[in-house]
């Protein structure tokens, strides 16, 4: 058997005040995940603990964000993630502040 896609989860996450990475990027798998039900693994005869999930996250600073914590969301499977340059970073007007805008990938892989 070997590794097969299927599922592909989009997701957007923010933290409007504070300019903290690693909350914009948790926000954004949660997006990705929680608007769907995915069924696949038990109509193929798996657990939904079998699932591999492959997660990219897109952010204007990579380095600052907490890559196990991200991890800590996923409900199902085991993970991997990678945090590339993405996103977006919005100064306030005072420049005091930011908001930061992360994008998030999930790619659910079953041994198929």
């Amino acid at each position: 058997m070997a590794l097969k896609r299927v599922a592909l989860e989009i997701g957007m996450g923010t933290d409007i005040r504070g300019g903290d990475y690693t909350k914009a990027a948790v926000r954004a798998l949660r997006d990705a995940l929680w608007h769907n039900s995915l069924t696949v693994a038990t109509a193929v005869g798996k657990s939904s603990d079998d699932m591999q999930v492959e997660v990219l996250i897109g952010v204007p600073k990579p380095e600052l964000v907490d890559k196990n914590e991200v991890l800590a969301v996923l409900p199902h499977g085991t993970g991997t993630i990678k945090v590339v340059e993405g996103g977006l970073e919005i100064p306030n007007e005072a420049g005091t502040d930011k908001t930061v805008i992360a994008q998030a990938a999930a790619v659910v892989r079953l041994d198929l």
